[in-house]
């Protein structure tokens, strides 16, 4: 279900709807997480991302993302997997510290990284389970503003805060 304005949508249906979508994500497994993260980033034509390093003071994430270009690719998919079973391992912690905005524009430039080859991509050949197939379906139904606070309901409480 797209909401539009013209559907005149009411806050709960919307509300709803984010919610839905984000629990739906969050059950997921971490690679089908990783994976509807990438696919969501390049299919639905990076439009719902680029606004997140604006808003974010990505200098504080800048040691992370070079800490991924260091490492090996298996390393790097070790570290996305950590991030997302919220592992208590100094990358975990690093990323568990920042503010959710520069979460979210982690993220979009670790996206830029796998699209450039310096951080390893989802496989081409990887096929997401039926499970976030759907919740792909679902976030691709929504509005911009929703799939954005989807997507940082969904990369804020990766990671390790070790201050919660």
């Amino acid at each position: 279900m797209t909401y539009s304005i013209s559907r005149q949508a009411t806050l709960p249906e919307l509300a709803n709807a984010v919610a839905t979508t984000t629990e739906q994500i969050k059950r997921l497994g971490a690679d089908d997480q990783l994976a509807l993260l990438w696919f969501a980033y390049k299919q639905l034509g990076r439009s719902m991302t680029p606004a997140a390093p604006g808003a974010a003071r990505l200098e504080f994430a800048q040691g992370l993302l070079d800490e991924f270009k260091a490492m090996s690719r298996e390393q790097q998919m070790t570290a996305m997997r950590n991030l997302v079973n919220r592992v208590n391992n100094p990358i975990s912690r690093a990323y568990g510290i920042l503010s959710t905005n520069t979460k979210l524009a982690f993220w979009f430039v670790l996206s830029e990284l796998m699209v450039e080859g310096t951080v390893i991509p989802v496989p081409d050949a990887y096929i997401m389970s039926p499970d976030a197939l759907r919740a792909f379906k679902a976030l691709e139904n929504l509005e911009f503003n929703q799939q954005i606070t989807v997507f940082r309901n969904v990369v804020a409480p990766m990671g390790f805060d070790p201050f919660a």
